[in-house]
């Protein structure tokens, strides 16, 4: 995102556990070695966020990554329209 000259973007994961890590690290204590590489991240952006959208909202992002699992390589999808559950958490 940086390379593309974003600096203000939202995460979206249907990981709860995810968000709850990044937004209360101290509830999550296990993953404390992972929140200073997370925290660097996050101070090359002017802002950003981490928000929870379950699966069942964002059944594009979900099958998309249902693929990219059955995929041997990486890949990237990115979309010029914000999905509607992105545009009610602003």
């Amino acid at each position: 995102m940086r390379n593309l000259h974003q600096f203000q973007i939202t995460f979206a994961t249907d990981c709860s556990q995810l968000v709850k890590m990044v937004s209360e690290p101290e509830e999550l204590p296990a993953f404390e070695a992972y929140l200073e590489d997370l925290k660097i991240l996050n101070d090359s952006f002017h802002s950003s966020q981490i928000i929870h959208i379950s699966r069942t909202q964002n059944k594009k992002a979900d099958s998309l990554a249902r693929s990219a699992r059955r995929q041997p390589s990486f890949f990237v999808h990115m979309d010029a329209e914000l999905p509607i559950w992105f545009s009610e958490s602003i």
